[in-house]
């Protein structure tokens, strides 16, 4: 199970954007990143035509690059500051059958994430 996934809250612990809070808008499992909306910015140049837009022009737009996922932070639901992510298992019964489900937990707070 990943500790951060997409739709999450997130807060930058390190780097040019630290401070920041987003929701994660891409993981990239293979290389250990993720995108998070409004942090690192970057400046792209595009040539005209390969823009999906729906402009036909070039020019300079800015994107989020993606953001090592150990310079990222989960926000806690309760305090509102990063925390450590943590598991519970728990045991669910459905149609008569049990089933064990790992469930993310917040360090800080102990909520369920």
């Amino acid at each position: 199970m990943a500790k951060i996934k997409k739709g999450d809250l997130v807060v930058v612990i390190a780097g040019r954007d630290k401070g920041k809070q987003g929701r994660v808008l891409e993981v990239v499992k293979d290389a250990d990143r993720v995108v998070v909306e409004g942090v690192q910015r970057v400046t792209k140049h595009v040539k005209a035509g390969q823009t999906n837009r729906g402009s036909r022009t070039g020019g300079i737009e800015t994107v989020e690059a993606p953001i090592h996922v150990s310079n990222v932070m989960l926000v806690d639901p309760e305090t509102k500051k990063g925390t450590r992510v943590g598991y519970r298992t728990e045991e669910i019964e459905r149609d008569g059958r049990t089933r064990t489900v790992r469930v993310r937990v917040a360090k800080r707070s102990g909520k369920d994430i």
